[in-house]
């Protein structure tokens, strides 16, 4: 990973069937407002990219993902999302296999419309929206789809280019999660800041690995004041007492522990917000090789094992689950991008990789709970004490195979 101010380098919930996924190629999203334009779905525009309408409602009591098509010939693809009026349903995504080539989050209901706009090789795709009776709705994307050349180092490289548009998708999405989090704050609202900070705490978790090496400009790489880590996302377990406590939980702590409000806490909140809008512009200047990818997921797997699985993560507001989900989907689409090329390299370790992430997967679904904060069950004393060793066996068997791969990625030809 190139980061010139750095001193170090979401599971989606369901699968899709996928047909051609070497050959995937993904333009970076855009987003924008506004109302589609009046043409026939899936059709191409002036603009020349096929158009698609996505609305999510809770009519006749049940919320629904509405997708007005469900195939489009290959090319530039604009999806258009509007909430008309679900509670439940607050993002979707478009996955190839377990891999995110388009998303919006924080889709509240009644606001104006939001598009992305992706460029699709053809294969089997996805419309996953979490939390709609029916989550997941198959798309096709029909056409000749590009044939990779070049080598497997050559698909490698494609992936990181990819992945480096995930990343920054999930860290604009940060900004704008801990933007509410603070309005929240301000407005004294307990409740909904308790959400806010649920909802935010996903987006770092997702990306940790990838900018936690980040200091202010001009500042000491060895002091913690200009740590962007530190500031953002030390726990009380580790703090340096000569800086002092900030961050995400250091709002935790006062609003699940004292469950209050102060000047203090808006305090607390408007510097978080500051930092995460400092953190997001210095991560415009990263760059990823393949092995960065790998070692990346391989270091969000160990944040895991160290925080998340312990429950030291989030001491205070007890959703633990809700981290160890996204660092796990970090890894995952870390894997994802790297997935085409290593297949040329290894298939065996590329099957066993996927499955121990389906394994992975398969059992936070079962701690899953829609009710709760962050959509995961509270990760209390007791539900460490009787389920940690099995979720870290899980993690454990994901890891082992996992570590193996910055290696052979590194070296391809």
């Amino acid at each position: 990973m190139q980061n010139p101010t750095s001193s170090r380098p979401r599971t989606a919930a369901a699968a899709a069937t996928v047909a051609a996924l070497a050959a995937l190629a993904l333009a970076a999203c855009s987003s924008g407002g506004g109302e589609p334009a009046a043409q026939p779905s899936g059709s191409a525009t002036s603009g020349g990219a096929a158009k698609v309408a996505v609305t999510l409602t809770s009519a006749g009591g049940a919320d629904a993902c509405e997708v007005d098509t469900t195939s489009v010939p290959a090319g530039p693809v604009t999806f258009t999302v509007t909430n008309k009026d679900s509670a439940v349903i607050s993002e979707i995504e478009l996955l190839a296999g377990q891999r995110i080539v388009g998303e919006k989050e924080n889709l509240a209901p009644g606001l104006a419309p939001v598009s992305f706009t992706v460029t699709l090789d053809g294969g089997s795709y996805a419309v996953y929206c979490p939390g709609a009776a029916t989550d997941t709705v198959p798309f096709t994307v029909t056409g000749q789809a590009a044939t990779p050349t070049g080598g497997a180092s050559a698909i490698l490289e494609a992936g990181t280019t990819t992945y480096a548009t995930y990343v920054a998708g999930v860290v604009a999405s940060m900004v704008t999660s801990v933007d509410a989090l603070k309005a929240a704050v301000d407005a004294g609202d307990l409740p909904a800041a308790q959400k806010a900070y649920a909802a935010a705490r996903p987006f770092y978790e997702r990306i940790e690995s990838d900018v936690a090496g980040f200091v202010l400009p001009g500042a000491d790489p060895t002091d913690n004041s200009g740590n962007l880590d530190y500031l953002v996302d030390m726990r009380a377990s580790n703090l340096d007492d000569a800086v002092g406590w900030h961050g995400f939980h250091a709002v935790e702590k006062d609003l699940f522990e004292a469950k209050t409000i102060t000047a203090g806490t808006k305090t607390l909140a408007a510097e978080l917000d500051a930092n995460v809008r400092k953190l997001a512009e210095l991560s415009r200047s990263l760059t990823y090789r393949p092995e960065d990818l790998a070692n990346g997921a391989a270091g969000l797997l160990e944040e895991v094992q160290a925080n998340k699985i312990k429950g030291e993560e989030e001491r205070y507001s007890h959703i633990d689950l809700v981290d160890f989900a996204a660092n796990v989907e970090g890894a995952e689409q870390a894997f994802a991008n790297l997935e085409p090329g290593l297949e040329q390299i290894d298939p065996d370790l590329t099957a066993t990789v996927e499955q121990r992430f389906d394994d992975v997967r398969a059992l936070l679904k079962t701690y899953e709970d829609p009710t709760a904060l962050g959509g995961y069950r509270p990760y209390t004393a007791a539900l460490k004490a009787s389920d940690s060793a099995k979720l870290s066996q899980a993690i454990q068997a994901l890891q082992e195979p996992l570590s193996s791969i910055a290696e052979k990625v590194a070296t391809a030809r």
